[in-house]
């Protein structure tokens, strides 16, 4: 029965049985008022009705309201059953492991669980677009693995947890070997009875907290990500190397000129690019992808490791990789002068770079010039370069140049369509021998980075839409519009920060206040605020589009040696490709799986890299109060509070408190309807840039307490100067202080009562 039907047969609550019967038939359908009233046929008074009882049904959780006046289906008043995971403002997020549905819990509900328990939620009314639950029961309590330090409390034993999702410490009845400071792996888990206290067994003694050299080791254990491979798995991917000389039917392309830009460091090249004309004048962009499916055969031993790894792991100081070097540093890897296996994009733009067709192929490839991004660069600019890694072609130059054009006018075209362009200042870490951080610094992304980040985000797009338009469903690369409350809370900051934004719901609105803030001073923390209220990209089985990019198809294809859902999409291109029995399907039920496994390892990896990061950039300050020689950073104010306010230290990607004692030895005061801190002349308000040096180090609690230098506040909007005498003094009296005791992180718990510090804003990879 149609829906239109069900509106002249029911009898009572007509209008909602009609509307929820609409959505419950097309789950996926985003649908506008208008739509409803013209598919359900109201008239009068019940089309006025319906604004009105929409709203409730978004208050019952039945409908999601996506943005103003455009609705699909909720998750309804119910319960779902999934993994806990929490954060460390205490709040969580449980999944269905199955559907990959997700339902926020916040931290006064999530009662006695714990990260990883299986649990029961149901959902509550509220006011969120995404649905809001309460735990209601832990069905399955985790046996977790976790790290951390030993503590001794009179005659008691503790473990104080390295991740700070764990919020109490756990008492170690028998410690074994292990001494007080010493960094230890325990087994976490519940008594015979679900309400019994949470006891640790000892399993493993990492070493001393305060050795730099083990905190790679400490991640690994906390996040278990895999080491060694298997020997078996090793055996088969030498054996399976072999398959290079026997590429199977290919179009040879061992004649083009074709070059790799990679990293200086980097050792598997997984992507080449070309640029030619075709007969007719256009531009035929090639994207070379390394065809790993050619050596990595579905369900061989390889497969099966390389799906339970599911990434590459980038650590600071170590790569845990998905497929052994065997593939990923030799065969699979696009080393100039060596006949390589390849999957090709090939894309013809016109003049105005508008997509004329795309093409795909085996190919065979022999990359021709490999550069480093800071030779690239180099030779854009027109300065003398002399390439690392063999002398330079002079075909190079002319190629990157015209490549250049086709990738500025592609960037100008997804400007148009509302693509987001992120100011993000990434950092790379400098480590000694062993493993302390000495330094840091801003890592590039200029034009040679964007030049190459544009043609894979081409190649992906076109191979997402030649198989969705075709009917094959495939791993989604997915990113949600944001959040319309975390939306008006980032007006609310921009307006603090005297910037008046129009509608920022509305996408064009916001692609244009990040284009318009791009040479702003407070660039970083506007685009940092933007990012925040942004929604995680994921791995869907549904075909959503990509909000950031403003594409509606879009997946991962371009880098099969680091990323299993690149590998599974080269198998269905391939598949579609060939024909035959399946063409390139894929049973919805494991691609369903696949995807919500997918974004959980790449969360992982996400929280195991920011974490160590996290470990080297708290010793690093630690170390500067323990040799009296802190350094002044240049900061943003983000926030202020009658009890300090915080900042955002852009050089070092980290965020603290300036605690009210520092600011003055006048009287301060808090102005709550300006959101300022006035002493005298000096006032501190929100986006105001100043400089700072660290003034504590509270690892366990995550919290950095800076100090202001007295002097240096700067109003972007009015101007400001530095005052250099000021600094100095400010400096000398803090070498004379006493330094916190101690020599690394997460040697004591801080009693204060100030709040924590909001969490870090890291770097965010660029998504290709």
């Amino acid at each position: 029965m149609c829906a239109r039907a069900l509106w002249y047969n029911v009898g009572m609550n007509i209008e909602e049985q009609a509307i929820r019967y609409l959505f419950q038939s097309e789950p996926e359908t985003v649908f506008c008022v208008p739509a409803i009233i013209k598919t359900l046929g109201l008239r009068g008074k019940a089309a006025k009705r319906l604004p009105s009882l929409l709203r409730e049904m978004v208050r019952s959780g039945e409908l999601i309201e996506k943005r103003r006046g455009y609705y699909r289906a909720g998750v309804g008043v119910g319960s779902l059953t999934g993994t806990l995971r929490l954060t460390r403002s205490g709040a969580g997020v449980v999944t269905d492991d199955t559907t990959g549905q997700q339902v926020f819990v916040e931290s006064h509900d999530v009662g006695r669980a714990i990260h990883g328990d299986r649990v029961t939620v149901s959902y509550r009314k509220g006011g969120r677009t995404d649905p809001v639950g309460i735990i209601r029961s832990i069905d399955e309590s985790a046996v977790r693995d976790v790290v951390g330090t030993i503590r001794q409390i009179g005659e008691k034993t503790y473990v104080s947890p390295l991740n700070p999702v764990y919020h109490n410490d756990f008492l170690l009845a028998e410690p074994g070997n292990a001494k007080p400071g010493d960094r230890v792996v325990v087994r976490v888990q519940r008594g015979e009875r679900r309400d019994d206290q949470l006891v640790a067994t000892l399993l493993e003694v990492i070493g001393p907290e305060d050795k730099p050299s083990l905190d790679t080791l400490a991640i690994v254990r906390q996040y278990e990500l895999p080491e060694a491979f298997p020997a078996e798995v090793v055996a088969e991917a030498e054996q399976v190397a072999a398959r290079l000389s026997d590429p199977g039917p290919r179009e040879d392309l061992r004649d083009r000129f074709i070059l790799t830009i990679d990293p200086a460091s980097a050792r598997d090249f997984d992507d080449a690019i070309s640029l030619e004309q075709d007969a007719e004048g256009n531009r035929v962009l090639g994207v070379h992808i390394a065809d790993v499916s050619h050596f990595v055969q579905k369900d061989s031993l390889l497969d099966r490791e390389a799906y339970r790894r599911n990434r590459s792991i980038y650590l600071v100081d170590k790569v845990v990789p998905m497929l052994p070097e065997q593939l990923s540093n030799s065969v699979c890897s696009l080393m100039p002068g060596e006949d390589r296996l390849t999957f090709s994009v090939f894309i013809t733009y016109d003049a105005n770079a508008k997509v004329l067709n795309s093409r795909f192929a085996k190919t065979i490839i022999r990359s021709s010039q490999r550069l480093a991004y800071e030779e690239a660069i180099a030779l854009l600019e027109d300065r003398p370069v002399t390439p690392a890694c063999g002398p330079l072609d002079p075909r190079t130059t002319p190629m990157l140049k015209a490549t250049l054009e086709l990738t500025r006018q592609l960037k100008k075209l997804r400007e148009r369509n509302a693509a987001l362009e992120m100011a993000s200042q990434e950092v790379d870490i400098i480590l000694d021998s062993e493993g302390r951080m000495t330094g840091i610094h801003a890592a590039s992304n200029d034009e040679s980075h964007q030049l190459i980040e544009c043609c894979m985000v081409a190649a992906n797009e076109a191979v997402a839409k030649a198989l969705i338009t075709n009917q094959i469903p495939i791993l989604n690369r997915f990113h949600e519009s944001p959040d319309e409350e975390k939306i008006a809370k980032v007006e609310l900051e921009l307006r603090k920060l005297g910037i008046r934004p129009r509608n920022l719901r509305e996408p064009k609105e916001l692609a244009a206040l990040l284009k318009n803030t791009a040479d702003h001073p407070l660039k970083y923390h506007i685009h940092a605020l933007v990012l925040r209220a942004m929604r995680r990209a994921l791995y869907s089985a549904k075909q959503h589009g990509h909000f950031g990019l403003a594409l509606t198809y879009y997946a991962h294809f371009t880098s099969p040696i680091r990323r299993y859902p690149d590998l599974v999409l080269h198998r269905q291109l391939a598949g579609y490709l060939c024909g035959g029995v399946s063409g390139g399907r894929v049973g919805q039920a494991w691609l369903d799986r696949a995807a919500a496994y997918a974004t959980e390892r790449e969360m992982v990896a996400d929280e195991a890299e920011r974490a160590l990061t996290e470990i080297k950039k708290y010793r690093f300050l630690q170390q500067q109060l323990d040799d009296r020689k802190p350094i002044t950073y240049d900061a943003v104010v983000v926030s202020v509070k009658n009890y300090g306010f915080f900042v955002d230290v852009i050089d070092l990607q980290v965020s603290g408190m300036v605690h009210i004692s520092g600011i003055s030895k006048q009287f301060v005061n808090f102005n709550p309807t300006t959101e300022t801190l006035n002493a005298g002349k000096l006032e501190i308000k929100a986006g105001m840039q100043l400089q700072v040096f660290i003034a504590k180090v509270d690892f366990p609690a995550r919290r950095l307490d800076f100090a202001y230098v007295q002097g240096s506040a700067k109003d972007v909007w009015n101007g400001g100067r530095h005052a250099e005498e000021t600094r100095k003094a400010a400096i000398a009296k803090t070498r004379g202080r006493k330094s916190a005791r101690g020599k690394g992180p997460g040697r004591f718990r801080n009693n204060a009562t100030t709040p924590n510090t909001p969490k870090p804003f890291g770097k965010r990879k660029r998504d290709k």
